[in-house]
């Protein structure tokens, strides 16, 4: 025996233990007596149970019956709630973005539960990596790069453009933080891959500060770094505001330097089309808007 009798054959079952009629589930139901009658018999024929009493002409649901039909109309209400809420609720849909760590870390991660209150629907899968792949062939329908916006074969948006500051902890120093260019550059510096040279042109600074002691070739590890007060640090703008904000780190002198590469978001031509691509586009070119106020 089957497990799932037809759909139609428990629907006449619920229609006549409820109504109490074979003629007045017909009419509900849009179909003939016999009709109804013949789906109960094999209805009954499959699962072996005798369902409704025969008195007569009519019948009359017996106990086996009224409890199998209450189960069956709890089981159809399930089915008819699950139909209505795929009819009104968007489908779920996934959107995979490719983006730098530290970018990723330290600007995007923060934004990131307004845009999954905004789009709840879409499901976002974060590939973090420092290597420019090919979108196509890693599936991967947008990502954020550093560059100037000349990927081969891609659709490139520009987002915005950053600046190098100095930051530290506030309590670096014994809360005793440099004030002038010539301070920080006696200070304990934490390098990054970032040169020093036109942050120090820009501050007047005779001499440029080479790397030498501690170097990082990661963002993410010189902010910690200079979380924990080891030294200061010239980094991007974009990876600190956070914490600046939050109090974590200061920006100990006004003077900064541009950013030689700026951010895009790169899409591959197949991922144009797609609409959660452009509901993330939309957000984000928002999101910056902010930011930029």
């Amino acid at each position: 025996m089957s497990d799932y009798p037809p759909i139609t054959t428990l629907r006449s079952l619920e229609a006549v233990a409820r109504l109490g009629s074979v003629t007045l589930a017909a009419k509900e139901m849009n179909m003939t007596h016999s009709a109804i009658s013949q789906h109960i018999k094999t209805l009954e024929g499959m699962v072996g149970v005798k369902l409704f009493t025969r008195r007569g002409r009519g019948i009359q649901i017996n106990e086996e019956g009224r409890l199998y039909a209450l189960q069956i109309r709890e089981a159809l209400n399930h089915i008819s709630d699950a139909t209505r809420l795929v009819q009104v609720k968007p489908r779920a849909t996934e959107l995979t973005l490719a983006t730098l760590p530290s970018f990723g870390c330290h600007w995007l991660l923060p934004r990131l539960s307004r845009f999954r209150e905004k789009f709840p629907h879409i499901s976002l899968r974060l590939q973090a990596s420092l290597t420019v792949t090919n979108l196509q062939q890693e599936s991967i329908d947008i990502a954020i790069r550093m560059g100037q916006g000349d990927w081969e074969g891609m659709e490139s948006r520009y987002l915005f453009s950053d600046e190098l500051i100095v930051v530290a902890a506030p309590g670096y120093n014994n809360g005793k933080l440099p004030g002038t260019p010539e301070e920080v550059a006696k200070s304990n510096i934490i390098f990054s891959m970032e040169s020093w040279k036109t942050w120090c042109l820009n501050a007047g600074l005779e001499k440029e500060i080479l790397p030498a002691g501690l170097r990082i070739n990661d963002s993410n590890l010189v902010i910690e770094a200079v979380r924990h007060g080891t030294g200061i640090a010239l980094e991007r703008r974009s990876l600190v505001e956070g914490s600046i904000l939050r109090g974590e780190l200061v920006q100990i002198t006004p003077v900064t330097a541009p950013y030689p590469w700026h951010y895009w978001l790169v899409t591959s031509p197949l991922a144009e089309k797609k609409p959660e691509v452009a509901l993330f586009i939309a957000w984000l070119e928002e999101e910056i808007g902010w930011r930029e106020k």
